[in-house]
């Protein structure tokens, strides 16, 4: 099996589309029943599929205690999900910054927690973590979104010193600009 966050969005859904072809059971995660529901109609029963939102610790840590404990047999963790709410760092208010963090980065935090004691019990897994490019270079707006990002980097470069002896491979991934819904808001000079 493989747990996919973010499955409804491009890099998501093109995600979910490569492991369906590999004959894998996905475990799918969105944020809305609308997105759940399109998931359901795209993949069928024969995959699971859970309403969770990122953004709140507490809903995301019940998911997982119930995933971990149904889902023993995940293999590989793709932790894809991002948000963004952008504004200048002098206007941003402290929800923008905390909902932003809790979403892309300190979800993965408590999605491996929950998740690799299995992987270690298995002895085999893979985790996959989706940063981006402007963890590096920055991005003016964007410091949450970039702090979040840069994080993921750290995060998984430690998680990866941790498990390798465990047979375990940990890597981060970060894309550039990949037209999405997520990019649409930027104009051809961004």
């Amino acid at each position: 099996k493989i747990f996919i966050t973010g499955a409804s969005g491009g890099i998501g859904s093109a995600i979910c589309d490569k492991f369906v072809n590999k004959k894998f059971t996905l475990v799918l995660t969105s944020s809305s029943d609308d997105k759940i529901l399109k998931l359901k109609e795209k993949y069928g029963d024969k995959h699971y599929y859970f309403k969770i939102d990122l953004s709140d610790a507490e809903n995301l840590q019940t998911s997982l205690d119930e995933i971990s404990k149904n889902h023993k047999d995940i293999s590989i963790i793709v932790n894809n999900a991002g948000k963004t709410h952008d504004n200048l760092i002098f206007r941003m208010k402290n929800n923008q910054w905390t909902e932003v963090l809790q979403t892309n980065l300190n979800s993965n935090y408590q999605i491996i927690k929950s998740l690799l004691p299995n992987m270690l019990a298995n002895k085999y897994g893979k985790i996959i973590g989706i940063s981006s490019i402007v963890g590096s270079t920055g991005n003016p707006g964007q410091a949450n979104y970039v702090a979040s990002k840069a994080g993921l980097v750290g995060l998984y470069k430690s998680i990866a010193l941790e498990v390798a002896k465990r047979n375990i491979n940990v890597n981060i991934i970060s894309p550039g600009f990949i037209s999405t819904s997520m990019t649409d808001n930027l104009n051809e000079e961004q």
